[in-house]
């Protein structure tokens, strides 16, 4: 008995890697491939199935232009955005493992001629119209984008805490960004170190929000995705608390650079003004700015979400509290909610960073000299809150 299941286990043993390499063997092989519209055969209307909503079918005749069907030509059902002749698309192309078979699909309108004329355009206009710091943006820009993709997405796939990576690529970019636009001076470290602490706050709070509220990070189908694909080797919920950093670093970057600045100038103006004094009149002129920043933040959170908000107001069935319960909705409501609170908070910590390392108060001010800065101040700070209301 003990040799008969030992030789069961040792044949059990040997099978494995054989079995594992017939897996690989049967798996189904897939390609994307080039094409281009040369006629189209048939156009109609059919009602799709299991709803009353109409949409265009197409018989195209296609040429492929790349991959190993290239120069051929082919048939195929187009049921998925209508096109015309000319047109260049991607065809998904999947043979089954079992028996050969080959199924074609179109996957997508080729769109990249469209994005590079629109990045052309882009770039022109950063540096016609934006000169020198405009340069300097672009290249921050670049910068950016590439410890997103080169670190952010590679220490996340990899399995790190995007918590973590979050954090670390958000003070990289912040770090980039801020020197390479405005130079390498006070007012823009301590706008660097206000932006910093105020991304570490925002984990934080992020991290308390998406558990309390329970949120899985499974709101949207692309995490769904991603779940399988990685086989859940990603946590999703740090997945969300990551993408709510990297979004509020564009709007907190304004918000913290203009009031470093400010105390600058302030100081600048009025010299004698005690630190208090300054930080009082710089987070006054910072509110302003809060509240046309907020204001951005959230219409642009609304503005992504606007077919999801549509979709959910024509279930005229449920109420507004049982909608917005719904992970997808809370996802969105927590994300905007949290960015908000982190620009708001950049304000005060990136103004007493500010005033601790630029204002230096001159004693021996004349009380002249007091009052023609004090009128002076008076001014600015007026001017500033006048603009912003007349806009």
């Amino acid at each position: 008995m003990i040799r008969h299941t030992f030789f069961v286990l040792i044949l059990g043993l040997a099978l494995i890697p054989q079995a594992s390499h017939a897996q690989e063997v049967l798996a189904d092989t897939h390609e994307t491939l080039k094409a281009r519209v040369v006629e189209i055969l048939d156009e109609t209307r059919e009602v799709i199935s299991g709803t009353d909503t109409e949409a265009i079918v197409q018989t195209l005749s296609v040429e492929f232009l790349s991959g190993t069907r290239a120069g051929e030509r082919m048939e195929l059902r187009n049921d998925f955005t209508p096109l015309d002749t000319g047109d260049v698309l991607y065809v998904s192309r999947t043979v089954h493992a079992l028996d050969g078979r080959e199924f074609y699909a179109v996957s997508e309108p080729y769109r990249i001629h469209t994005l590079l004329w629109l990045t052309v355009l882009f770039v022109f206009s950063v540096c016609f119209f934006g000169g020198k710091q405009g340069i300097r943006g672009l290249v921050s820009l670049i910068g950016s984008l590439a410890f997103i993709y080169f670190m952010l997405l590679p220490g996340i796939a990899s399995g790190y805490s995007p918590i973590l990576v979050s954090i670390v690529v958000s003070s990289f970019i912040i770090i980039l960004g801020s020197y390479v636009t405005h130079g390498w001076n006070k007012t823009t470290s301590s706008a660097v170190i206000g932006m910093i602490a105020t991304v570490i706050v925002v984990g934080v709070l992020a991290h308390i929000s998406i558990g309390a509220a329970h949120l899985t990070g499974y709101g949207a189908d692309e995490a769904v995705y991603l779940n399988f694909n990685s086989r859940g080797s990603i946590d999703l919920a740090g997945l969300l608390l990551g993408g709510i950093l990297i979004g509020l670093l564009g709007v907190m970057y304004d918000a913290a650079i203009g009031q470093s600045i400010s105390v600058e100038e302030l100081h600048r103006v009025a010299p004698h003004l005690s630190k208090r004094t300054i930080y009082t009149r710089a987070v006054r002129i910072g509110r302003e700015h809060i509240g046309a920043l907020v204001n951005t933040l959230a219409i642009a959170y609304v503005g992504a979400s606007l077919p999801l908000l549509l979709l959910f107001y024509s279930y005229a069935n449920e109420s507004a509290m049982v909608i917005m319960n719904r992970e997808i909705f809370s996802t969105e409501i927590v994300r905007s909610l949290v960015g908000s609170i982190g620009l708001i908070l950049t304000v005060p910590i990136t103004t007493f960073i500010a005033v601790a390392m630029l204002v230096r108060p001159r004693q021996n001010a004349s009380s002249s000299d007091i009052k023609a800065e004090d009128d002076v101040l008076g001014h600015i700070v007026h001017s500033h809150h006048g603009h912003h209301h007349g806009a």
